[in-house]
């Protein structure tokens, strides 16, 4: 089910618009150090996790949202839903990849590791990542805010079973989670891993 969004051009021009509107609320609010004003410093990435052969990504998508102070230097990256930091994988494609591994159906994880072009290692990295959360300064702050019966050991999953609507609206709904977060509160495995 949750596959099928890395094919809809629909979800990722989506996704593209609420990371606009995020930017945009940091530009306006100004430099987070001193205040001055911010000039953009977007920048290109090149996003993998789309599946072989098929290109869903809406032009723009591949422009990571930065901003510059005009009078400090200091560079304010907004957060984003549709990157998880330094990852060059979408974050839909982390996010259903782990899903996938964490279920029964291995002949699935096997074509999604070989569409997504990711080793397995780089799979199970992204899994041992969704379990690092559970202990970082992020998942403290969120966790009064989440059922208390909520399985942390199968994460992604049970946080996208408490998001209402069909697939795209409770991805969407995981995505604007993580990115409601400081990325300096991440797990440092997140970093090290792509």
């Amino acid at each position: 089910m949750y596959r099928e969004l890395l094919r809809d051009g629909r979800f990722f021009e989506l996704l593209l618009k609420v990371d606009e509107e995020k930017s945009e609320q940091v530009h306006l609010a100004g430099c987070p150090r001193c205040r001055g004003p911010l000039h953009a410093a977007h920048f290109g990435r090149k996003p993998r996790g789309l599946l072989a052969g098929h290109q869903a990504l809406p032009g723009g998508h591949e422009v990571r949202f930065d901003w510059c102070c005009g009078w400090c230097r200091q560079r304010t990256l907004p957060a984003s839903v549709r990157f998880l930091d330094r990852k060059v994988y979408v974050a839909v494609a982390i996010a259903v990849a782990t899903v996938l591994m964490r279920g029964r159906d291995r002949g699935a994880v096997r074509v999604l590791r070989r569409e997504l072009g990711a080793s397995w290692s780089t799979l199970r990295r992204w899994c041992r990542w969704w379990q690092a959360l559970t202990g970082s300064a992020f998942w403290e702050r969120l966790r009064g805010k989440l059922p208390v019966d909520l399985d942390g050991g199968a994460l992604p999953g049970s946080l996208l079973d408490r998001f209402e609507g069909c697939s795209a609206e409770r991805m969407l709904g995981l995505l604007r989670l993580l990115a409601s977060g400081d990325r300096s509160d991440f797990p440092s495995a997140l970093a090290g891993s792509r």
